[in-house]
């Protein structure tokens, strides 16, 4: 065999696959990712605020500060915030595409993986700035207290 072949050719080849392959695990878990979400009011993070993530492909639920799992889109992200007396938000985020993913993606499931959003992703974090609550506003004593608040 040619001596070039294997002092630069083979081991670029490796490594390459290495990227490529190896990464095959992240391509196919491509539709899913977690999300970290902190609500904001009045210039300090608030806890215990229930937030609700949706886009065309599903709805999910995280206490923030937390993080949750979400499914992938090329649509919008939808995030609803509300925590009882104190404030709520409502806020977009756009679905941003990972060019960086396209090369093995197309190698490894050549280019099916668009398809199915692989190739889009949100803000890993997610910061909502709420809106103070209003005079009365979020007063349960005239609720149901058996309804669900959010």
């Amino acid at each position: 065999m040619n001596r070039f072949f294997l002092r630069a050719v083979a081991p670029a080849a490796i490594g390459l696959s290495g990227c490529v392959f190896g990464s095959g695990a992240d391509v196919l878990d491509a539709p899913t990712q977690q999300v970290e979400v902190h609500a904001i009011l009045e210039h300090r993070e608030v806890a215990g605020v229930g937030c609700l993530l949706a886009n065309d492909i599903g709805r999910w639920f995280v206490v923030a500060p937390g993080r949750v799992t979400i499914t992938r889109s090329s649509k919008p992200l939808a995030v609803y915030c509300k925590r009882d007396k104190l404030g709520s938000a409502e806020e977009w985020w756009g679905a941003n595409y990972q060019a960086n993913r396209l090369v093995g993606n197309i190698l490894y499931t050549a280019g099916l993986q668009d398809y199915v959003n692989g190739n889009y992703a949100y803000q890993s974090v997610i910061t909502v700035f709420m809106h103070p609550a209003k005079p009365g506003e979020g007063d349960t004593s005239a609720a149901d207290p058996g309804s669900p608040v959010f």
